[in-house]
């Protein structure tokens, strides 16, 4: 079992200094527009990923006129409480601990709260290019396996060595095969065992993800959803020597994992040329519950859901279908924003689920230190 119990923000985001009590497991987080309900759920989800979802920058998360923020949580992880504190210092330097021991590596915390979000710049995993659908797998990969993990930091490190030396030849007019080997022996090691693990992945992610879709929609339709990647069709080393005259034009490297994608099709049509807005809410849906599920089996309980503002623009029936999977049938935490706190009561009313509502209003606290 996992559950947060009580969270304390100082200086983060909108807030100057406030905590927050968790004593349900289905919470409700409501209120207008811009007065922190996204900002509180991306707050449980540094704890979980020792990074914002919303912003690139830590420093973009820090309050109005302030130099630092800090962020603690209380958990319950297997019946054993743990405390987990992340603070960004003044001098941007930031720190992640649990139970007061601090991390050398912060990539070693990811997994150990497992967490899936759903928030409305999601859809761009079905309608936005191919980059968001591999951010979306390395996430859930990352979270299962460490060692996956490591092979995709270091891919990208060396990546971004490749084109720069690339770059440096082109403008130099030079050529040394001798690095350039290097560079490409260390990609397809890494590169292979990262398209290994996707491919076998997938061919479980995949099948469950377009029957929850089925479920969601309370329809078969003729979803298709493939793994596409270039190694399907060579060996790595092959694909970089075949690709290395271009690659030199360009002043980067075009063949590889980086290149992957999730084929997403509606009766063998692009889905998102031709899908509505609930068919493509549907499918968000879908792909990250199939990631609920198998965080679930592969860490024998439940990961924590937030889902912000996941009702709006969405049809009753379709927003019944997913409370009623969400709530009913697992007994995860969940934390659920909405501007229309009626529409929560009605809605755990329906579905005779206890909960508790957090109601946010304008309004801050006089800024304190960071402890």
């Amino acid at each position: 079992m996992l559950r947060i119990k009580e969270i304390s923000l100082v200086q983060f985001k909108n807030y100057s200094q406030r905590s927050f009590r968790y004593d349900g497991r289905i919470v409700g987080i409501c209120g207008n527009n811009g007065v922190g309900k996204t900002n509180l759920l991306d707050a449980i989800y540094y704890l979980c990923f020792t990074k914002s979802y919303f912003s690139r920058t830590d420093q973009s998360n820090v309050f109005r006129g302030a130099a630092g923020f800090r962020i603690e949580g209380h958990f319950d992880r297997d019946g054993q409480p743990e405390s987990v504190v992340c603070i960004l210092r003044p001098n941007a330097k930031k720190e992640f601990m649990v139970n007061g021991t601090p991390y050398e590596k912060f990539s070693r915390h990811i997994g150990r709260y497992p967490c899936v979000i759903i928030a409305p710049d999601d859809i761009q995993i079905i309608t936005g290019g191919s980059e968001e659908r591999r951010r979306f797998l390395d996430a859930l990969l990352s979270q299962l396996d460490p060692a996956y993990l490591q092979d995709l930091i270091e891919y990208n490190k060396v990546l971004q060595q490749r084109n720069g030396f690339l770059k440096s030849l082109t403008e130099r007019r030079l050529t040394d095969e001798n690095l350039l080997d290097i560079y490409d022996e260390q990609l397809a090691l890494r590169g292979t065992r990262l398209f290994e693990k996707r491919r076998d992945f997938l061919t479980e992610l995949l099948p469950l993800a377009g029957n929850l879709y089925s479920r969601i929609a309370g329809a078969e339709e003729p979803l298709t959803l493939a793994y596409d990647s270039q190694l399907f069709h060579a060996g790595f080393r092959d694909l970089l020597r075949q690709g290395l005259e271009k690659d030199l034009y360009l002043q980067r490297t075009g063949s590889g994992i980086h290149r992957d994608d999730i084929d997403l099709s509606f009766a063998g049509v692009p889905f998102k040329t031709m899908a509505s807005q609930g068919q493509r809410k549907s499918l968000l849906f879908a792909l990250r519950l199939a990631e609920y599920e198998i965080l679930k089996a592969e860490k024998g309980f439940p990961p924590m859901l937030l889902l912000d503002d996941v009702f709006e623009k969405l049809d009753e029936q379709r927003m019944r279908n997913l409370l009623d999977r969400v709530c009913l049938r697992e007994d995860g935490q969940i934390f659920i924003t909405d501007t229309h706190p009626e529409r929560i009561s009605r809605e755990m009313a329906r579905i005779g689920a206890d909960w508790q509502l957090i109601t946010l209003e304008q309004g801050q606290v006089p800024i304190a230190g960071i402890p």
